[in-house]
């Protein structure tokens, strides 16, 4: 199954909670409180890769990793990846 075509197709409802505001905001040292917007762009990138374990995506691009969960698209938390 193609993960990331799904994800794109469903981009629309990506969204967080305000708890996740503030988790993908400290865990990806972002500044603004749009981390929707960045997150987005990111799943977009044609350099991230898709993956779906259970009921989660998780997009790794660079030297980050998202979690989004896959039957509300509600973006969990991000992480940066030790390198």
């Amino acid at each position: 199954m193609n993960y990331k075509k799904e994800l794109l197709d469903n981009i629309d409802k990506i969204h967080t909670t305000e708890l996740g505001i503030g988790r993908i905001k400290k865990n990806l040292n972002l500044e603004t409180n749009d981390v929707v917007k960045i997150c987005v762009e990111l799943i977009k990138d044609e350099k991230s890769i898709v993956t779906k374990k259970g009921k989660n995506y998780y997009i790794i691009i660079n030297n980050k990793e998202l979690t989004v969960n896959s039957s509300s698209f509600t973006i969990i938390t991000a992480h940066l990846k030790k390198k």
